[in-house]
């Protein structure tokens, strides 16, 4: 008499950091998923999900999503699946990693071509640094302006003067903004170092 086979999908090795690095970041983390409850309670206890939906087709998926948006949640979805490439559509940002299906990469907003997942926080504080770089350089031109305007119209500098406050002002613009270069590479960096090892470790195990 033969016996049954039971598979198990592995969770990945850096999944739990990657959550953890959302919930520093102040992002709930729901999971999405056509598994069981108790599957689904088993992985959520292990990553620490704050929340989980089981037994869901893909047109479930997007119900949820757009009942979170509904509610006033901007929503990212992660996905790799053909099933959630309508839940990669219909979120407000979407991410799919390299290994995903083409239909799932060419529905997402990204891709991550490393892989760990931290690549997710990476993407979202980011975002976050870009947004507030980009309020600072309002910022900057609003001053600017409101200060350097008046006083040209007075007269009390010659235009020489001007054309230089302007390339002058142009280039902190630019400079403030190059400093969210810095920072995403010095990110990657960090999860390039990370990665390195995770690899290592399983072709060890494969040999």
């Amino acid at each position: 008499m033969s016996r049954p086979s039971i598979f198990e999908d592995a969770l990945r090795a850096d999944a739990r950091a990657a959550i953890d690095q959302l919930h520093n970041a102040g992002m709930c983390v729901e999971m999405l998923s056509g598994d069981t409850a108790k599957a689904c309670a088993e992985v959520a206890d292990g990553l620490g999900v704050d929340d989980f939906v089981p037994c869901l087709l893909p047109s479930g998926k997007v119900e949820r999503i757009e009942t979170l948006a509904r509610d006033g949640h901007k929503v990212l979805m992660v996905g790799d699946g053909l099933n959630d490439t309508p839940a990669l559509s219909a979120a407000h940002v979407s991410i799919a990693p390299a290994t995903a299906a083409d239909i799932g990469r060419n529905a997402a907003d990204f891709v991550f071509l490393r892989e760990s997942l931290l690549a997710v926080p990476l993407a979202v504080e980011v975002s976050r640094k870009a947004a507030s770089l980009i309020r600072q350089n309002i910022t900057i031109a609003i001053v600017y302006n409101a200060v350097a305007v008046p006083i040209a119209i007075l007269g009390h500098v010659t235009p020489l003067i001007a054309a230089v406050a302007m390339s002058a002002s142009s280039l902190l613009v630019v400079g403030n903004a190059m400093r969210l270069q810095g920072f995403a590479t010095g990110a990657s960096s960090a999860i390039a170092r990370q990665d390195r090892p995770a690899r290592a470790g399983a072709l060890a195990q494969s040999s």
